[in-house]
């Protein structure tokens, strides 16, 4: 009797299986061409999409380089304009 219950519990999903593959074997067989055109843009909506996320990245990475430069720029031409006012200065004071 035990054994008629475990047939009897593999037999459903068994019958579902094999009339599956019955349905999906017409299917195995198809192809499709894909013509120049089609692999083409494929491909160029490919390279679009992957150099996009690449300038985005360079951009996070190099954002903070720029910035630092700018700071030790802006820093420089104030420590020269200050030299050149202190400079400026004590030649004033020298000629008065």
């Amino acid at each position: 009797m035990s054994n008629r219950n475990t047939t009897h519990r593999y037999s459903t999903p068994l019958k579902l299986g094999f009339a599956l593959a019955i349905l999906l074997i017409p299917f195995a067989t198809a192809q499709a061409y894909v013509g120049p055109g089609a692999g083409l843009s494929l491909l160029s909506a490919l390279w679009g999409l992957l150099c996009a996320i690449g300038a985005a990245l360079l951009f996070v990475v190099v954002w903070p380089l720029r910035r630092l430069r700018r700071k030790r720029r802006e820093a420089r031409q104030a420590n020269e304009s200050n030299a050149n006012r202190s400079n400026s200065g004590e030649q004033q004071s020298d000629e008065a």
